[in-house]
């Protein structure tokens, strides 16, 4: 059964970890529903993306887990429904 989830991505040294960032979320594609994202105006080594995300619960805990064993990354996920 599938699941509605919203993910936040934190991203430190995010100009070294911007590709393999894209990478992952590039695989998981098909389950990203919306993607926003921004960069810390006051220090330009930070982002944060916000994923709103549908799918099984199993493949929702495959992206985050793989975004936050990223150096530098943190993820925190809200399981909506």
């Amino acid at each position: 059964m599938k699941s509605l989830n919203i993910m936040g991505v934190l991203v430190d040294k995010r100009t070294q970890s911007a590709p393999r960032v894209q990478e992952i979320l590039t695989k998981y594609g098909d389950s990203i529903m919306t993607r926003v994202g921004t960069h810390d105006p006051g220090e330009k080594q930070h982002g944060l993306i916000t994923l709103n995300i549908l799918d099984r619960s199993d493949k929702i805990l495959a992206l985050a887990e793989e975004l936050g064993a990223l150096e530098g990354v943190q993820v925190k996920t809200i399981n909506m429904k």
